[in-house]
Formats: C-alpha cells, sequence, structure tokens
C-alpha cells in the first residue's frame, strides 16, 4: 500500500484528481452507495430539475459489469497515460493552462451530450486528450495492434475507424476527435499558423490559483524534434488497448494503444 501511496503521489496534480475520482465514483456507483441513474447525464434531471452535479459525475462514472470492466481499465490507463505526459510535457510549469485545457474540453463534451443524449462523458473527454497529445506529437512513430507502426497524428483516426469496423459505431470517438481538434485549432493553428488573434486565452483567475512555475515550458504548439536514434517516447505496447470488448451505448469506446 506504501507503493502505492508513493506512486500515486508521483502523478500530476490534475491527472492524479482526474484518475483517482474516476475509480472512486465508479466504484460508489458500483456497489450501491449512489444510484447510477443519477450520476449520469440527462438533460431533463439537469436543466429543468438543476441537477447540477450531473456534468461532473457523468464524466468520473463508468458502469462495470462483467462486458465492460476491461475496456473501463483501458479507459484508466489511458487516462493516465496521455494526460500525464500532457501535463508534465508541454504544460509543464503552466498547471493553469492545462486546467483551462481540459475545462474546455469538458465543457465541450457536456455539451454534446446534451445535444445527441450521451449519457457518459469519460469516453469522448479522454479522446480529446488523446488528440491533442497526438498533435503536439504527430511524428511520433506509435505502435498500435499487431504491431503496427504509424505517426501520432493518425492514431486518433485509426481507433475511429477500428471501432467503426468492429462495432458498427464510433460518433463519440468523432465527437472527441471535433473537440480536441477545436482545442487545438483555436489554441494552436489560427494563431500561429493563419495568423490570427488568439482565442482561447486562460483566465487571470486560474494563473492566480495556479501561477506558473520557474522553468516551465512557455510556449509550446509544435511537435517536439526527436533524435531519431532515440527510442519515441509514445512506442510503447498497447496489445491491450483499443476499442475491443466494447458495449453498445451512446457514450462511446475507449482510446487505443500507443
Amino acid at each position: 500500500m506504501s507503493d502505492i501511496s508513493d506512486w500515486f503521489q508521483t502523478i500530476p496534480v490534475f491527472t492524479r484528481y482526474w484518475f483517482g475520482s474516476t475509480i472512486a465514483l465508479t466504484l460508489i456507483g458500483r456497489f450501491g452507495i449512489v444510484s447510477p441513474n443519477s450520476l449520469i447525464l440527462l438533460y431533463e434531471p439537469f436543466l429543468k430539475k438543476f441537477q447540477i452535479w450531473r456534468p461532473l459525475t457523468a464524466l468520473l462514472y463508468y458502469p462495470l459489469s462483467p462486458q465492460t470492466g476491461f475496456h473501463f481499465l483501458i479507459n484508466l490507463y489511458f487516462l493516465y497515460n496521455y494526460s500525464k505526459r500532457l501535463e508534465e510535457d508541454h504544460f509543464t510549469g503552466r498547471p493553469a493552462d492545462y486546467l483551462f485545457m481540459l475545462l474546455f474540453n469538458w465543457t465541450c463534451c457536456v455539451i454534446a451530450g446534451l445535444v445527441i443524449g450521451m449519457p457518459l462523458l469519460m469516453d469522448a473527454m479522454i479522446l480529446s486528450v488523446l488528440y491533442v497529445w497526438c498533435q503536439l506529437n504527430k511524428d511520433t512513430i506509435v505502435t498500435f495492434w499487431f504491431g503496427t507502426r504509424f505517426k501520432a497524428m493518425y492514431l486518433p483516426w485509426v481507433l475511429f475507424a477500428f471501432n467503426m469496423i468492429l462495432n458498427g459505431m464510433g460518433l463519440t470517438e468523432l465527437i472527441g476527435i471535433i473537440i480536441g481538434h477545436l482545442y487545438f485549432f483555436l489554441k494552436f493553428k489560427y494563431p500561429q499558423e493563419l495568423g490570427g488573434p488568439v482565442l482561447l486565452n486562460t483566465p487571470f483567475l486560474f494563473k492566480q490559483w495556479f501561477p506558473d512555475r520557474i522553468g516551465g515550458v512557455h510556449t509550446f504548439g509544435a511537435a517536439p524534434r526527436r533524435p531519431q536514434s532515440a527510442t519515441p517516447r509514445g512506442n510503447r505496447n498497447t496489445q491491450g488497448g483499443g476499442f475491443l470488448g466494447r458495449r453498445n451505448w451512446g457514450q462511446g469506446h475507449v482510446l487505443g494503444g500507443e
């Protein structure tokens, strides 16, 4: 237990709270401490009955069953993997900026969930974070199932295609891609490549709550250049990842591996 606690404390702060809260709330719903129906995002209870906690619990809760347990574990792995990398690498020293990215993506997920009737937001949110990482590391070579290798920029679309082929659905994955692209475009591509104004500025209040730390990275809009002789960071085994074992729902499927 001491080793687990030490490992948990090494996770960056926002990833740590997201990761830990997801486990806690999912177990609370699984053991019936709180009714799962009160944790998912539903239009009428949220907007008409003012059950304002639903957007947050719909992000953190995932229904566990023998059919969905493996998928939930894969979700946890990729939540930890991609969120940790973004927070430690591209947002190092800038906690307020990373928090703002998470809140922007989450808000977009909530809007999409209300519009299309998507009761769970976990998959779309994780894929939106995955998409941002892939765009910032687009030339990194990642490994997918059966040893297939390709650039990280194609990974979200490979995952989307796999889900379409295996389960005949991929709406939630597509929503996650769109949300991730919206953030990346407004934050980086539009102001840096197209010469437009910066449309996504971190609120000053966030900077007061979570001030930048000296030595942090202050500019990051392109994938980092890595020596060809070095093993790419994204080249890790993902034999257990992907969208397999999915159940049919409106809330989507898990992220693939890298």
